[in-house]
């Protein structure tokens, strides 16, 4: 995936770029605050202290295009994540991951199938999309694959640059 100095914006109001991520595995994910898998937050957490240290960066992107479910400020968002699951992973602005107003890293990444083969829109809160260090596409984790998961972990480990 080329990162084409797509402008990325922090929770805090910072730019970012996916440059920043050169050379690391990433995982992609959209999150949300009120959903029934908010609880993943813990697992990527895990994940992401797990493997930082040899390559992986784990990047939220809040997304309110499910139920409503993250109809909160970037504030409470950086809030909600950090008092109550101890978030310590780049978190950006909310996003939308599909529609006419689809953020250019979401276009990208739907472009990816998941284990079934299926690509396309994204259908729910917590789909993991992981990019290995060269910027290729490698794989698409649904919501209901959970960040501890052997099969996402496996793919991970694949891919982490050292």
């Amino acid at each position: 995936m080329t990162s084409e100095s797509l402008v990325l914006t922090r929770l805090d109001g910072t730019d970012a770029s996916l440059d920043d991520y050169a050379g690391q595995a990433v995982l992609v994910v959209n999150v949300a605050s009120k959903c029934g898998f908010t609880r993943q937050y813990a697992g990527l957490e895990a994940l992401y202290e797990r493997y930082r240290d040899r390559g992986l960066a784990v990047l939220g992107f809040p997304c309110n295009q499910f139920g409503g479910q993250e109809p909160g400020s970037a504030e409470e968002i950086a809030e909600f994540c950090s008092l109550t699951y101890g978030v310590s992973f780049p978190m950006f602005d909310k996003v939308e991951v599909n529609g006419a107003d689809r953020h250019p890293l979401f276009a990208r990444l739907t472009e990816a199938v998941d284990a079934q083969g299926e690509g396309g829109d994204v259908r729910w809160n917590f789909e993991k999309f992981l990019v290995a260090p060269d910027g290729q596409l490698v794989g698409r984790f649904r919501t209901k694959v959970e960040p501890e998961d052997p099969a996402l972990v496996a793919a991970v480990e694949a891919v982490l640059p050292r």
